[in-house]
């Protein structure tokens, strides 16, 4: 297959994953793109931290983040955040 089509279809696919988000879920997400971690969130958003580590468990299980994956899954989720938007 053409590496080309495989990265518009990799691209598609993250960009769905990122759309699946509550509009709460993105802004924690672009937070932590910022790095960010969570009380800072919490402080800028007006929630607390449990809301926010809520939140953060969400986008994990939406962007279908296990805990047994490999890597850190934080860092997996800006990475996905960040590749939806280009």
């Amino acid at each position: 297959m053409d590496p080309e089509v495989v990265e518009q279809l990799l691209t598609r696919h993250r960009h769905d994953l990122i759309a699946d988000l509550t509009p709460r879920e993105r802004q924690v997400l672009a937070l932590m793109a910022e790095g960010r971690d969570n009380a800072t969130i919490a402080a800028r958003l007006v929630i607390t931290e449990n809301a926010v580590h809520k939140h953060v468990g969400n986008i994990f299980a939406k962007l279908g983040l296990a805990p047994d994956d490999s890597g850190h899954r934080r860092v997996l989720a800006v990475l996905t955040y960040l590749s939806s938007s280009r």
